[in-house]
């Protein structure tokens, strides 16, 4: 049986397909599409800015102490759920790890790894990351459940969500660094 052009570049075009789906290559590929594709979150429209009412979710930090939600109250809180494994995470990791370094002492950073403990420790010392991680020890409030990673919130110090993103996005723009530093004035 003789093999066609067409089915030679079909079988190429199947084979590429295969390799972006099922090898670290296509990982790794994602990732930098993620990068490549990722804008600044906006801030939602006044009607659509809830107010957070339950602070009472409980938290272990990746030492394996207990960390309660109610003591980021009142402060400026940016949290946001992850996976090693989610190329759209990781995308945006270093955008936030670069704000985190700007903002780490004035706003609560909340990063919630919904994966293995060891995997997120090897994760963030291999990329050289210093932000707080978090494992869930319990639910978290109603105005933040999502069933979609990465989903990042950003809270004003009264508790009202100005910022509720699905999927990468570039988080050290200039757009969020003026509202965090509007924030931070108030």
């Amino acid at each position: 049986m003789k093999v066609t052009k067409k089915q030679l570049s079909n079988a190429i075009f199947i084979i590429a397909i295969l390799v972006v789906l099922f090898t670290p290559i296509g990982f790794h590929l994602k990732v930098f599409v993620n990068k490549v594709v990722s804008l600044s979150p906006n801030e939602l429209d006044e009607n659509e800015q809830h107010k957070l009412t339950d602070y009472n979710w409980r938290l272990v930090t990746s030492d394996g102490n207990p960390f309660e939600f109610s003591e980021a109250k009142g402060k400026v809180v940016l949290v946001n759920f992850w996976a090693t494994w989610c190329p759209p995470c990781v995308a945006e990791m270093p955008s936030l790890q670069k704000l985190y370094t700007e903002y780490g002492d004035r706003v609560a950073f909340v990063f919630v790894a919904h994966d293995e403990q060891q995997k997120v420790l090897d994760f963030i010392r291999k990329e050289h990351f210093d932000f707080p991680v978090y494992f869930e020890n319990g639910k978290a409030p109603e105005q933040l459940k999502t069933s979609s990673i990465p989903t990042t919130f950003l809270l004003d110090g009264d508790g009202k969500i100005r910022i509720m993103k699905v999927g990468s996005a570039d988080w050290n723009s200039t757009t969020v660094r003026n509202l965090l530093d509007s924030l931070l004035n108030n």
